[in-house]
């Protein structure tokens, strides 16, 4: 047997013996947890998500660069799971990562994601997910800002918008300062 014969075999066996002992690090798929505490029909997810939406929260997948909805917002207020409402991100953890997605240095609260080892792509990365629904949210990475240094490269997808200070509502017709009241009779046309 030729030497390259002989390490080709011994790849094999060392790649048989890996996806044996932990097939979610062979075939980059991770564990999926049994139950979260809030659920949804996939019927009912197929309806409220667009598509996008439903790819990236229920499936894994991932935007593109550049062309997410929050990927240059600038508004106050929190960032939300899409899928739960669940709150995630303030936005003034949100910066500017030049990789194309919304990123943020800290969460609403340490238990606002669960953190999952992914082998996907053939790379190790760390994956974030709602703690509430399971929805797939994006990546952490070690390479943020200070003081925390992590960025949550998040997917626009994923994400809803609940601002700070939303716009109060109009005054009734008839209040003081309000618009005019309405006619309520033929005579007053």
């Amino acid at each position: 047997m030729r030497p390259n014969g002989t390490a080709r075999v011994t790849f094999i066996c060392f790649s048989l013996c890996i996806a044996s002992l932990s097939p979610h690090i062979a075939t980059g798929t991770r564990p999926k947890k049994k139950s979260w505490p809030v659920t949804f029909s996939q019927e009912d997810l197929r309806k409220r998500l667009s598509p996008l939406q439903y790819h990236v929260t229920q499936e894994r997948g991932t935007e593109s660069a550049f062309r997410g909805e929050f990927t240059e917002h600038k508004s106050e207020g929190t960032y939300t799971c899409v899928v739960c409402g669940a709150p995630l991100f303030r936005s003034d953890t949100k910066f500017d990562s030049g990789s194309g997605w919304p990123a943020f240095s800290d969460l609403v609260n340490q238990d606002s994601v669960v953190l999952t080892d992914d082998y996907s792509f053939g790379m190790h990365r760390v994956e974030t997910t709602c703690s509430q629904c399971g929805a797939h949210l994006g990546h952490l990475f070690e390479d943020g800002p200070r003081p925390t240094g992590k960025r949550y490269c998040i997917n626009s997808a994923s994400l809803a918008f609940q601002p700070k200070d939303p716009a109060p509502p109009p005054p009734p017709a008839g209040a003081e300062g309000g618009a005019e009241a309405a006619p309520t009779s033929k005579t007053e046309l």
